[in-house]
Parts: structure tokens; sequence; C-alpha cells
């Protein structure tokens, strides 16, 4: 499809406010895409939206405005199964970045572990409404991503993640949930997906990333008329979660938040940090939550 008949999005907001509180040393960005630039690594003609270039220099710069010092580069789907984009950015960061691949029969077995050696630590799947995904995917996925000890990161949305709860039930390998399973917050806590989430977090073989409130948010707007935080109706949702299991939650920023195609929607980096801080209102959780969380799970130092 040519470039023209796609939308585009907007890029990410490039003066990132410093958070309302200071992150711990080894604070961990556990979702961010890196997209090209697109003359290094061109989007696949399959994508269903032209991205912003997002070059790893630029998340760089972001993290270090608001406090972060690590990351794990999930696979955009802009650039389908081609890792090297994710890739490169990890072998330029020094140690400071592991990468979620995305895969599927066509790449082989040597190509994994090639990834694996390079600093990959998991594989993304989806169950969505608005790409392409099915577990018959994952199912055939599933015996190599254990071979090669990693995680599976599975982006499902609420009628997905109960259609397929006894299939969600059984991957034998560790299991995060992308941004609180997009959860909608209109619904309440008590809405059948909250509810199997946390009794998937409580049981301890789950992970789930609170992040992308963004998106999740019944109010996109990214500033309010008072000046406080935005997003705040995600806050229950994130704080649920965090009490049913302190030890498996993860946070990321999600930048450079492709699929915002209004101005005023793209979210500032820096309020998302300071979001993070009403999730999580006391010292230790939120060092859990940046620090040892990941390091448990992604095997940083």
């Amino acid at each position: 499809m040519p470039d023209t008949m796609l939308p585009t999005s907007m890029p990410p907001d490039p003066n990132p406010r410093r958070p309302t509180w200071t992150p711990p040393p080894g604070a961990t960005d556990t979702h961010f895409h890196v997209l090209g630039p697109p003359y290094r690594f061109p989007f696949v003609e399959t994508r269903r939206y032209n991205p912003p270039a997002a070059p790893f220099e630029h998340w760089e710069a972001m993290a270090a405005a608001i406090g972060v010092e690590r990351g794990v580069i999930v696979q955009p789907t802009a650039h389908g199964v081609d890792n090297a984009a994710i890739m490169d950015a990890v072998a330029r960061s020094r140690g400071r970045l592991r990468a979620v691949v995305s895969f599927d029969e066509t790449v082989p077995d040597d190509e994994l572990a090639r990834l694996k050696e390079q600093g990959a630590v998991g594989a993304r799947f989806s169950l969505m409404s608005d790409r392409p995904g099915a577990t018959a995917d994952i199912e055939a996925a599933l015996p190599r991503i254990q071979k090669l000890g990693w995680s599976l990161d599975l982006h499902i949305e609420p009628k997905f993640l109960l259609a397929n709860e006894a299939f969600v039930r059984t991957p034998p390998v560790p299991v995060i949930f992308d941004h609180l399973c997009r959860v909608h917050p209109p619904e309440g806590l008590a809405q059948p997906a909250m509810q199997l989430m946390l009794e998937l977090l409580r049981d301890g073989g789950y992970w789930v990333k609170v992040s992308c409130a963004d998106k999740i948010s019944g109010v996109r707007e990214a500033r309010t008329g008072d000046g406080s935080l935005p997003y705040r109706d995600v806050v229950p949702f994130a704080a649920a979660c965090i009490a049913a299991n302190s030890d498996r939650i993860l946070w990321g920023t999600d930048w450079p938040h492709g699929n915002n195609f209004k101005p005023g929607r793209i979210p500032n980096d820096g309020d998302l940090m300071s979001l993070l801080g009403a999730f999580a209102t006391d010292d230790v959780t939120r060092r859990k939550i940046l620090v040892d969380n990941p390091a448990t799970l992604y095997g940083f130092d």
C-alpha cells in the first residue's frame, strides 16, 4: 500500500517534563519501541500506519530526562519480523538494553539463537482486533520460546483474554500482559477481564505492565485543564494490580506512542513517570517496579 494511503502518526513529545518524584538508580523502561530511521531500517509494506522515525538516540535522550537508565525494546509491528533496528540499538547500548523480538514460522531456529546471543530475552505476540494474531500462532511458537528460555510478551485486549482464558492458563513460559490487558476504565474494577488479570497475577506465574495509560484512559487528551496529571482514571487499575502482586509488576513508557493521529494526544513521558508515582506511592514498591522486577525477569545486573 502506498505511503499516502496510510494514516501518519504524530511524533513523540520532544520536551519531556521532569517527573514529580525522583526515580531510583537503575530505573528501567520495560516497554518502548525503536522505529527506523527508515533509510537504514525500512518499514514493512504491511504496516497499519506510517510511524514517526524514532531512533535509539531519541529514546536515550528522553530516558535521561525522566530518570531512566535501562530499557527493554519491544519490536514494533511496523518492522514486522525484521528485528534489525531493535538489535542495533541493543548492540549500541553498552549493556543497558534488552530486546523482545517478533518472529513467525519463516524465522529459522539459528536466527533466534543469534538474537538471544545478542540480547533478546522474549518474544511478543498479539491477540488484538486491529492486527493479525491467533492462538495457533502462539501455540506453534511456544516450544521455541521455551527452548530459548524466553518469556512470552502478550498484547491482548479484554474480549480476547476472556475468550482464550483456558489457553492463557497453559503456556509453559512466563507470560507478560502488555498495557494492563487494555482494560476499560469506564467499566470499573469489577469488569471480568480485570478480575481475571488480578487472579492470574496472584498465581505468581504472570506479569503485568502498568503502561500505555494514554491509550487506556477514557480521556485521551495529554493535558488537563487544571494542571493535574492526565489519565488519572487508570490509577485504580494499576494500583489494584500492584496490590495483587507487586513482585510481578513492570512499567514502560510505550515511547514513541505510535498510532496517535491527533494533536494534543501525544503523552509527555515525564508525566507518565509522574503517573507511576500515583500508581505506587511508596519508594519500596516503586523500586520493585522500576529496578528489582525488571532485573529478575530480564537478567539485568
